[in-house]
């Protein structure tokens, strides 16, 4: 399934929208943690963190509120976190945070930039409404824009 073609069915999208989730899942787990375990990180860095994991959270719930307006089998999301925590790794400084982050938000943004234009070029009709589904998406990946800019300047502040 790839996101560099038209998307030509609810059971398509709702595939893609489910990659969505898991990467809002990452992005809330590893800058949860972040935030959470290290110590040395300065509290502009721990407030972004904590502030990008509530978002991508917030991202999460809206996705999965579309996913569930298909009519489309899904996979059960239950088990994301966990994969996610189990795969994690602890031990970087910070700038290695915040180096994680900044590639956290490109890699979201990056995926919803690609699925609006997916679904764009699709003549598909889904069993949500298009403009809907488009104006959420968008809304997401403008947040995503902004967060990969505050990461941003928050690392060039550090140089």
């Amino acid at each position: 399934m790839s996101v560099q073609t038209p998307v030509s069915s609810d059971h398509q999208l709702a595939r893609l929208l489910q990659i969505g989730v898991v990467l809002e899942e990452v992005v809330e787990a590893r800058a949860a943690k972040h935030a959470k375990e290290l110590e040395d990180i300065d509290d502009d860095i721990r407030g972004l963190l904590t502030e990008a994991a509530e978002e991508s959270a917030d991202h999460r719930e809206r996705i999965e509120a579309l996913v569930e307006g298909l009519d489309a089998e899904t996979i059960p999301f239950g088990e994301i976190q966990t994969l996610v925590e189990q795969r994690y790794e602890s031990d970087q400084d910070f700038d290695g945070v915040l180096y994680d982050q900044l590639c956290n938000e490109e890699t979201a943004y990056k995926f919803y930039d690609d699925l609006i234009e997916a679904i764009e070029a699709s003549e598909a009709e889904f069993s949500i409404d298009r403009s809907v589904l488009l104006d959420e998406l968008a809304s997401i990946r403008e947040e995503e824009e902004t967060g990969v800019e505050e990461v941003t300047t928050l690392m060039e502040e550090r140089e």
